[in-house]
């Protein structure tokens, strides 16, 4: 049982399909088949050719959605994108101020935080959260054998040389500036937009050619506003505390044009909602015509 078609071509193994006819399996249930140009059906007929019976979408749709990161790479050349984000009761996110994190949420709900760090190949956030959390967006709760990629969006290289962030390395993107202080191992990305701002799209392109199939988002309301005007949002990970923070000017997001009407939101679907600790984790898919 598989959820994505078994390869039938050579990368940095030999293909899949060839190691199940070797193996003598008689029959293989597929979930969904692999748009690769590479593969795209004939991982299929390779076990077909080979008299292995096989079936085709089964829990398609459950199938599509845990291998959409693959999907979204070999189809749209970027990542699939899951934007985390941690409320009170009353939709209002905490804010840390001068480098000192808060949390709205409790222990269960970080640690089960990191564990979806964990299965993401980066971790992306900007330089505002840089600035007010100084986070070091690592997977820190769970054993881990490797660490994601730690991206930062900081438009006009103001991240601190000291930053935890870059400790260890990581990947600035910048609208064209760099910064002589920072570490060694920082990589430094210039995607300017023409408008002095980093070009959102540019960055997911380029995440894609590197072989990042999962983005995870851990950034301030301006970045994840300009990254949900941009369409580039699959899922949101919200955690929600029973808790009140009562502070409007804290919200989690901040388009750069305000919606002349409700045919602008982006439209989401409850994926699935679950208690972890005293809060809630609740997973929201981004609604979009070619997932359908």
């Amino acid at each position: 049982y598989v959820t994505l078609e078994p390869c039938s071509h050579f990368g940095k193994t030999p293909p899949c399909a060839d190691a199940v006819v070797a193996a003598g399996i008689a029959r293989v249930v597929v979930g969904v088949e692999d748009p690769d140009l590479r593969v795209s059906g004939r991982g299929i007929a390779r076990l077909r050719d080979a008299g292995i019976a096989v079936d085709v979408g089964v829990l398609a749709a459950a199938c599509r959605q845990v291998t959409l990161g693959h999907i979204r790479r070999v189809t749209l050349a970027r990542p699939m994108v899951q934007l985390k984000v941690a409320v009170g009761s009353d939709g209002l996110g905490p804010r840390g101020a001068g480098g000192e994190p808060v949390w709205i949420t409790g222990p269960e709900a970080r640690a089960d935080g990191h564990g979806w760090r964990a299965r993401a190949c980066a971790i992306l956030t900007g330089i505002g959260t840089v600035r007010d959390d100084d986070p070091q967006l690592t997977v820190r709760a769970i054993d881990v054998e490797r660490q994601p990629l730690r991206v930062v969006v900081d438009r006009n290289a103001q991240t601190p040389p000291a930053a935890r962030v870059l400790a260890g390395g990581a990947l600035v993107v910048t609208a064209g500036a760099s910064n002589p202080d920072w570490p060694d191992g920082v990589e430094v990305l210039p995607l300017p937009d023409g408008d002095g701002r980093v070009d959102l799209g540019a960055l997911m392109r380029a995440l894609g050619a590197r072989g990042v199939n999962e983005l995870h988002v851990e950034a301030g309301a301006r970045l994840n506003g300009a990254l949900l005007d941009a369409g580039l949002i699959d899922e949101v990970l919200l955690y929600v505390a029973p808790d009140v923070i009562g502070d409007p000017a804290r919200g989690l997001f901040t388009r750069p044009a305000p919606l002349a009407a409700l045919d602008g939101i982006t439209r989401c679907a409850w994926e699935r909602i679950d208690r972890v600790g005293r809060d809630l984790r609740i997973l929201l898919r981004v609604e979009r015509e070619e997932d359908r």
